[in-house]
């Protein structure tokens, strides 16, 4: 399993890091627009739809997004669909986590594929957008999110238990601990400071999601990160919610070792339209 796991990791990395950092922002959009496809594919399945809709769900994501491309949303600013959008991740993010397994599979099933299929689409609008910005501020928001699942990871394994007794979604992912969340947060704080450091070492043109925040106040700063990773546990949550009233261990097993593409994306769903949020709604005469 480790060693499926560090060859797909290195298949990804040897895709993406070349397209990521290539002079135009296409290839990057064009990988990454296969992979929510791939992934709504997977929804689909998870949301008890057969082969061919599973199929043609991947097909529509596709056509939806380029669509998008081809409109030329991918430049333009989108203060209001980001904000709703932001909102509407908190607020029934809140409610399924609130109703639990039970609670979502008694919504209707056009509704529950509607509402994945528009969270796969605009969460590639927001990773197209942030790369069309460039690549040290798209950056920067991925890694926020994968410091807050590996320091939460160690911090889980190392002190989970200790302190709070309750586990934090034991029901969900029963492995998750509030220690583990905490050391999540403490790990982003961290890794931010030092990526506000290196903007201003190295004076890229295009700054990072941390400096843009920072420079709104270190109180700005600081909530918004909380908050951000707050919300990247949400979505591992919502996606170990939806998996368990499906009965899937996994969302598919395209990537060997790591399971399908939404099991890699989960807890990027909801970042990547905050993170948009957080940029078009900060005074632009400040970057």
């Amino acid at each position: 399993m480790l060693k499926q796991r560090i060859i797909t990791a290195l298949v990804l990395l040897a895709l993406l890091l070349p397209a990521l950092w290539a002079d135009s922002p296409e290839p990057f959009a064009f990988l990454t627009l296969i992979m929510i496809s791939a992934g709504a594919w997977e929804w689909a399945r998870m949301n008890a739809c057969s082969p061919l809709q599973s199929g043609l769900s991947g097909v529509l994501a596709l056509l939806l997004c380029a669509g998008l491309w081809h409109g030329e949303f991918l430049t333009q600013s989108l203060a209001v669909t980001w904000l709703i959008t932001g909102a509407l991740w908190v607020m029934v993010g809140a409610w399924m986590l609130a109703r639990g397994v039970p609670g979502w599979s008694q919504w209707p099933k056009t509704w529950r594929w509607l509402g994945g299929m528009a969270a796969l689409c605009l969460a590639w609008l927001a990773l197209a957008q942030a790369r069309w910005i460039g690549p040290n501020f798209l950056l920067s928001v991925m890694v926020l999110v994968w410091a807050a699942d590996v320091f939460a990871y160690f911090a889980g394994r190392a002190l989970g238990g200790r302190w709070v007794k309750t586990r934090l979604a034991p029901t969900l992912s029963p492995g998750k601990t509030w220690e583990g969340v905490a050391g999540g947060m403490l790990g982003v704080l961290c890794i931010s400071t030092a990526w506000i450091q290196a903007d201003a070492h190295f004076g890229w043109t295009v700054t990072s999601l941390h400096t843009r925040l920072w420079q709104q106040g270190w109180w700005f700063w600081l909530a918004a990160l909380v908050f951000l990773t707050a919300m990247s546990v949400v979505g591992d949550l919502i996606e170990s919610l939806i998996k368990r009233s499906a009965g899937f261990k996994d969302s598919s097993g395209l990537l060997p070792g790591h399971g399908g593409v939404l099991d890699r994306v989960d807890a990027l769903l909801p970042i990547l339209p905050l993170a948009m949020m957080l940029t078009n709604w900060i005074p632009l005469q400040t970057f």
